[in-house]
């Protein structure tokens, strides 16, 4: 039996997080390095709350979130314990250390597919990493959208209102934001959006003008790259590796031009799902600060984290008044409703607004008042947790059958987040001939370069799980690995 005072837990108040997320990570942390091994049993709620003199109630959220994604499980009359179907992370330990080259890369952002083709029968789509739409609490978003439109009738608020989105919604993203991510904003900071795309959109047309200089890596999200361009911005490009973007290879260019902002996705970059390192980031901001260029910021899939807690935005720095920040609930909910927001200063988001005005009036205000019921009731972070684990089993799953199956071909470092894997083909194999073979088995993949901004052939897949379940990532590696075959 786990004795309370042998697990030694840190809170700390001013970090932004909540403090029972901070239980819950340090006690996953402790898992993972295999201190607490399955089936140990934890110390009881009221034991550990007297421990870290905080409220029990607290712990209770934190073993409630913890038993949601089923890293601890309860016994009735014995107390609560490390799940039995966790392996043990001390036996595991380098076993997915698979054969990684050095070209490592960076994850998909926003929250529309790649491939722009829609699903065929009998296809196994490997899409970018778009969520799982048969995960949707349909009940739960169907009570949600009743209760707003019985509300919204006698509240007359199905006429046009703010274009920067409902003032409900804007008030629980930013609350959320405050709590989970360590930003400091209000609703006057935030503006609704159709999806991460037209956050990326709006901060395009907010920040350049023609021939305005903005910098993207070699390998990005080709939308954001066009929301660019389309506003008369000339693209550069700089390279990254394991460890993010090229900060020697940026400074360069800010001496040569005038930049005037750049796009990025550090938390899980598009498409490589590296995670740009502390020391990078600083770099970054430093640079934003000394060149006087906007930081855009694609946080598209901050939910979802596997390895360890979620690396706090650029945005939640003291710098972030050079930081525009983009998000969506498109990966937490369904792509299909279409709610984005983009966080930065009054005075940008007031321009954001106006741009609005030009183009869409406003959001759906009905849309954006139940999606406010579903996160201020706590709906959408129970939805995370069941979905969270979902998504867990099944990059487990697709990284133990590419290990299987497609070792001698491909390698690929595991990924700590993000709902898509990034497959770097072993020298020799043609990226297309393994494109058309797999097409003709019915098996549709992201051949690494369709992300590149210069069209170089990257010999690369960009290969999404989310919205498969095990048993079709099983028939789709099995059709790969018969693919990989019959181009050697």
């Amino acid at each position: 039996m786990l004795r309370s005072w042998s697990l030694n837990l840190t809170i700390t108040s001013t970090s932004g997080v909540a403090v029972y997320l901070q239980i819950a990570q340090q006690i996953i942390d402790e898992i993972q390095r295999g201190r607490l091994a399955p089936s140990t049993a934890m110390p009881g709620t009221r034991d550990l709350s007297k421990k870290l003199k905080v409220n029990r109630k607290t712990v209770v959220l934190a073993y409630d979130e913890l038993i949601a994604q089923g890293w601890l499980t309860t016994q009735t009359r014995r107390g609560t314990f490390v799940s039995a179907d966790l392996p043990n992370f001390t036996n595991l330990e380098g076993t997915h250390q698979i054969r990684a080259q050095t070209t490592a890369g960076i994850e998909s952002t926003t929250d529309s597919p790649i491939s722009y083709q829609l699903p065929s029968a009998n296809t196994i789509e490997f899409n970018d990493g778009i969520p799982d739409t048969r995960l949707i609490p349909c009940d739960t978003l169907s009570r949600a959208f009743r209760h707003t439109l019985l509300g919204s009738q006698k509240a007359t608020k199905l006429g046009y209102g703010d274009p920067r989105g409902a003032i409900e919604l804007r008030h629980a993203i930013a609350t959320m934001l405050n709590m989970e991510r360590g930003l400091n904003v209000d609703e006057n900071k935030i503006c609704i959006t159709r999806g991460s795309q037209m956050g990326i959109f709006l901060a395009a047309r907010v920040l350049t003008k023609h021939d305005d200089y903005v910098v993207v890596e070699d390998l990005s999200y080709p939308p954001a790259r066009e929301a660019f361009r389309s506003c008369g911005a000339r693209i550069l490009t700089v390279g990254h590796d394991k460890h993010g973007i090229d900060v020697l290879g940026l400074e360069k260019l800010c001496k040569q031009y005038p930049i005037k902002a750049i796009y990025v996705t550090p938390h899980h970059q598009f498409p490589t799902t590296v995670i740009m390192t502390a020391e990078r980031r600083l770099k970054l901001l430093m640079l934003a600060k000394q060149y006087d260029f906007t930081i855009v910021e694609d946080d598209y899939d901050h939910e979802f984290h596997f390895s360890h807690r979620p690396v706090f935005p650029l945005a939640s720095t003291n710098h972030g008044d050079k930081v525009v920040y983009v998000g969506s609930l498109s990966k937490v909910l369904a792509p299909g409703l279409r709610v984005g927001y983009l966080v930065a200063s009054k005075a940008f988001i007031d321009r954001c607004a106006h741009e609005v005005m030009l183009i869409d009036r406003q959001g759906n205000s009905i849309t954006e008042l139940a999606v406010a019921e579903l996160m201020v009731s706590g709906e959408i972070k129970r939805h995370i947790r069941r979905t969270f684990k979902i998504y867990n089993d099944r990059r487990n799953a697709l990284m133990h059958l590419v290990s299987t199956h497609l070792n001698d071909f491909v390698s690929f470092d595991e990924p700590s987040g993000g709902l898509a894997f990034w497959l770097r083909l072993n020298q020799g194999l043609n990226i297309n001939a393994l494109e058309k073979s797999a097409l003709s088995k019915h098996v549709r993949i992201l051949p690494g370069t369709l992300f590149s901004a210069t069209a170089e052939v990257t010999h690369a897949i960009r290969l999404g799980f989310g919205s498969l379940e095990i048993d079709e990532l099983t028939v789709g590696i099995n059709k790969l690995q018969d693919a990989f075959r019959e181009i050697i």
